[in-house]
């Protein structure tokens, strides 16, 4: 019984570095996509998250998650730009209107 279960394992060394798969590539356009959104960009991190969302999608590439994040600061950052900008407007209309 002993000799059959032996016999039954595979020969040679299973643990070799051939029996690991390669490490995947991360996705170049999702690193630019976190350190643009990083830097305050709007516009761009939002493009570039979802170009890479989709490259990922297709290639299998790592690098999903820092897109996302990227994405999440970059539409975050549009909305913050988008509130300073409409405050600005009525201080200026507020102030500009009372002629002071």
């Amino acid at each position: 019984m002993i000799a059959d279960d032996a016999d039954s394992l595979p020969s040679g060394n299973v643990w070799t570095m051939d029996a690991y798969p390669e490490n995947p590539r991360t996705n170049v356009l999702s690193i630019i996509t976190l350190v643009t959104s990083i830097l305050g960009f709007a516009i761009v991190p939002i493009i570039l998250g979802h170009i890479s969302l989709g490259q990922i999608r297709r290639t299998q590439e790592q690098g999903r998650v820092m897109a996302i994040i990227g994405l999440v600061i970059g539409y975050l950052t549009l909305l913050g730009y988008l509130i300073a900008t409409a405050v600005a407007v009525i201080i200026f209309v507020n102030h500009g209107m009372s002629g002071a």
